[in-house]
């Protein structure tokens, strides 16, 4: 979590420091097919999850000292990602003090080893990426590997070809089938490197805001521009390609947040984008803008909004039982109960409503770190990205009722890591010359008022400062 030299504050280049773990976190999530785990482990680990471990422990060494650059104290992002972390292992405690089936605790115990990983990613992040230039190398990685995971289901979806056969990596094994490509409505369905197609969607729907804003940003502050639109192309195409609503969904939460953030003219430009990038998806791939729509049209017919229903119904019998502290952390099997698809409502069946709570007090964190660093920062390229970072955190808050997040490692990954973004950049506005401006400013008083109160004071309190105020009726105390 730390280097030779602070990170990127002085304007210095860091060698190695939480940055750079965290580089190589988003790269091992997303360039690594989610199949592979690591050989020689009794339990299925990804490479993902041992990074995250990794950042973890070295977080708390790094709290043990305050020579290595890494922040302290209280952050909204970190009490957030404490508190959910505090639910997780009391509803973990409370489930295994009874007895459960065998197969339920394996997946409880592997259900807490990913949630203290990407729980430790995220706090790790948020006290050791420090400066807005390693904040935009972290993001960069991010988009460099989301595009990666694109481009391998761009080619799933267009020539059936399946890239992820060649990396398998030494030192790792398939968990399970290597098989990435579903099908809807007469397409491929394409999964990148991702487990799913909608948690292909859904990934690339959050990292595109992250490619449009550093595209923005070469045309305003200069610097690259072409990698960005491009990477951004391929985010946008292949979260078209999902065939997922989750992905479609998240595309507009995210355009609600950043096109009324734009001046007017790049406004209009954006919607126009948008349209003529319809328009183009419509051409080159026919029939697949109109099979997006009927996932909407019709899905009152549709089976997997049935399977959706019959969830509610499911939950409904489990959620009285376990109310605050639920059935617990990862015992409620899909393959054993039934599917929910729904993060909000399968917390609530394991996490009980405490768990539920405290999700959606994370979500708000970080939304109120990334807000917070726009409205006190004066630096355009702060403001543009704490509304960026708001846009990607809303992708996965509003995906979490239409597909089981937690239960897909990559989108969990990447969420906890602009959770931890969103923290950090707050920190780096919190550490700008000045101070921090307060939230609500004091109400400007009325020139009328103002006169009146000159009135009142009259010139003897003016002229004379050092002389304590007294009230008519109130007479100065003598000593004796």
């Amino acid at each position: 979590m730390a280097g030779e030299q602070l990170p990127d504050q002085t304007g210095g280049k860091a060698r190695f420091d939480g940055a750079t773990i965290a580089c190589v976190y988003a790269l091992a999530m997303t360039v690594i097919p989610a199949a592979l785990v690591i050989k020689g482990l009794p339990m299925s680990l990804t490479p993902g999850v041992a990074i995250g471990l990794l950042m973890g422990v070295l977080w708390f060494l790094a709290q043990m000292v305050s020579t290595l650059g890494v922040a302290k104290g209280r952050n909204a992002a970190r009490t957030a990602l404490f508190l959910f972390v505090c639910s997780q292992l009391a509803t973990y405690g409370y489930a295994t003090y009874g007895y459960l089936p065998g197969d339920e605790l394996a997946a409880a115990d592997r259900t807490l080893i990913t949630v203290m990983a990407v729980v430790a990613v995220g706090i790790a992040v948020t006290d050791g990426v420090r400066g807005l230039a390693r904040i935009d190398r972290v993001l960069k990685a991010m988009i460099v590997g989301a595009t990666f995971m694109a481009f391998v289901g761009i080619l799933q979806f267009m020539a059936a070809l399946d890239l992820t056969q060649y990396l398998m990596l030494p030192g790792l094994r398939a968990n399970g089938s290597m098989s990435y490509v579903l099908e809807r409505s007469n397409f491929r369905r394409p999964a990148g490197t991702s487990g799913h197609p909608i948690e292909f969607g859904v990934v690339c729907a959050m990292t595109v805001p992250l490619a449009l804003h550093y595209a923005l940003r070469g045309l305003d502050h200069g610097g690259q521009t072409k990698r960005w639109w491009l990477c951004l192309a391929i985010l946008a195409v292949a979260s078209m390609q999902s065939l997922s609503r989750s992905a479609i969904l998240g595309l507009a939460i995210a355009a609600i947040f950043i096109i009324p953030a734009m001046a007017p003219k790049r406004r209009v430009k954006a919607l126009w984008g948008m349209l003529g990038f319809l328009i183009a998806m419509r051409l080159m791939v026919p029939g697949l803008v109109g099979t997006l729509l009927s996932l909407f049209t019709s899905i009152s017919v549709d089976p997997s909004a049935e399977s959706r229903r019959r969830a509610v119904e499911r939950a409904g019998k489990e959620i009285p039982e376990h109310l605050f502290l639920g059935r617990g952390l990862g015992t409620y099997l899909p393959e054993k109960y039934g599917w929910l698809d729904n993060q909000y409502l399968g917390t609530l069946v394991q996490n009980g409503a405490i768990g539920l709570a405290l999700l959606i007090f994370l979500y708000l964190a970080a939304m109120y770190c990334a807000f917070r660093a726009r409205l006190a920062s004066k630096d355009p390229r702060i403001k543009d990205l704490g509304v960026t970072l708001a846009a990607c955190i809303a992708v996965p808050s509003i995906s979490s009722a239409t597909f089981d997040l937690i239960g897909f490692a990559v989108a969990t990954g990447y969420t906890f890591l602009l959770i931890g973004i969103a923290g950090a950049l707050w920190r780096t506005v919190q550490e700008q010359p000045g101070g921090i401006p307060p939230l609500l400013t004091p109400p400007a008083q009325r020139p009328g008022r103002l006169r009146r109160r000159h009135h009142r004071d009259g010139p003897t309190t003016r002229s004379r400062p050092d002389r304590p105020r007294t009230r008519p009726d109130q007479r100065p105390e003598v000593s004796a």
